[in-house]
């Protein structure tokens, strides 16, 4: 550690070194270890360069005696959360694909050390970091509860028949991950219901990954299938996940009291619809929904006179129908104060039930958005749509109709 306030000539030598690598690309790792400050029990901590969205991210990750913790940065903040843990820290070590660079400290002084790499070794560090890449899970494959849910073997390989359901598990994480950031209070447990769970595929992911975020959340898991339940909580319980649990029910039976992120995947017809109003009336911060099974607008769709050439075709007017009621999903969350996406989730060929809605909160909303309300009925107007079940409840003017069996 230092001794004074501002780092010494070899300490700033190594940032140095350090903001050069990031700038020029060939950063592969920084390890910083002997860590002498006030986090307890953490002994290192290693920096790698990761993408999130597209978008290059510095992700941490804090080793501890009894458990590693994994944290992502902006990389426009990487430097100034480098220069403060290397402060607390007596030795660095960086992995450039030019060089390595370490520093030792002792009482004495600091000791810098500059290793240049071949070409041959340059070429071959670039590829295995490329690798490394695309590689990058967000769930990682050794996790206990991967086994007992049988998406990997004893020695934590994935089995083949699994492949595309362990890449359906690591894009869910890598979207709620990324929206994650956007939310306030990120520090505090949150608070996490996923309707329709199921298996708990999605459900065992997202506990895993914030607990290694050093977030232990409450998660419930929310299905009808009594054994899957059963199941569920069994793994659970395998698993050590000691505030998981699941619940036999639906959307209709489940109220919460509190929710921070509401889920549902792949909840039948307007059983989202009343997902998405649980969120909202409850205040949840992020609301994760992949519609499926689009049968309430259909048989009141009245088609525009331009467009009845085209949806006199039976299988536009299944797709102008489903996408007329995402839409007005989507604007309802906008006007009650959420910032909302509509996007391919995985590909088709994983999936047919691809698309999903991702809304979270704004700290700045009042009341409902006029503006937005105004396009929502202009649409009804156009399509001759009376009835939409998520504006029936946000309206309260629900009539109590059954919402139909998961499919």
């Amino acid at each position: 550690m230092s001794d004074s306030t501002s780092p010494s000539a070899q300490e700033q030598q190594f940032l140095d070194a350090v903001q050069q690598a990031l700038e020029t690309q060939s950063f592969e790792r920084l390890i910083l270890s002997q860590y002498k400050g006030e986090m307890q029990q953490l002994e290192k901590m290693t920096f790698r360069l990761i993408e999130l969205q597209q978008q290059p991210v510095l992700n941490v990750l804090y080793r501890h005696k009894t458990q590693d913790v994994t944290k992502n940065y902006p990389i426009s903040d990487a430097m100034q959360i480098i220069a403060e843990h290397l402060a607390c820290c007596k030795q660095g070590n960086l992995f450039a694909s030019t060089q390595d660079v370490q520093l030792k400290r002792n009482k004495k002084k600091d000791l810098l050390t500059i290793t240049q790499k071949t070409a041959v070794a340059k070429n071959e560090a670039r590829a295995a970091q490329a690798h490394d890449r695309s590689k990058h899970r967000f769930v990682e494959q050794e996790s206990v509860f991967l086994q007992h849910l049988s998406i990997t073997d004893a020695q934590g390989q994935i089995i083949p028949s699994m492949a595309r359901k362990w890449k359906q598990i690591n894009k869910f994480v890598e979207i709620f991950s990324g929206a994650l950031t956007q939310l306030p209070n990120q520090d505090q447990a949150l608070h996490v219901v996923d309707f329709g769970s199921g298996k708990g595929y999605l459900t065992f992911a997202l506990y895993d990954y914030l607990a290694k975020q050093q977030q232990v959340p409450f998660v419930t898991g929310v299905e009808l299938n009594e054994k899957m339940v059963e199941f569920c909580q069994h793994v659970a319980e395998a698993s050590s996940f000691k505030q998981l649990d699941f619940f036999q029910g639906d959307v209709r039976t489940y109220q919460p009291e509190r929710l921070d992120v509401m889920i549902a995947l792949h909840a039948c017809d307007v059983a989202t619809d009343f997902a998405i109003h649980t969120g909202i009336r409850l205040n949840a911060q992020m609301i994760m929904c992949a519609p499926c099974c689009h049968k309430e607008l259909r048989p009141q769709l009245k088609s525009p006179e331009v467009l009845k050439p085209m949806l006199h075709f039976g299988i536009h007017a299944g797709q102008q129908a489903e996408m007329l009621t995402d839409t007005i999903r989507a604007l309802l969350l906008k006007a009650y104060g959420y910032e909302t996406k509509v996007f391919e989730f995985v590909a088709l060929e994983h999936t047919s039930k691809n698309k999903m809605i991702l809304a979270t909160k704004r700290a700045d909303f009042v009341a409902p958005d006029a503006t937005v309300l105004a396009q929502i009925e202009a649409l009804k107007n156009m399509y001759g749509i009376q009835k939409h079940s998520l504006e029936l409840l946000l309206n309260n003017q629900w009539d109590q109709r059954d919402i139909g069996a998961k499919c």
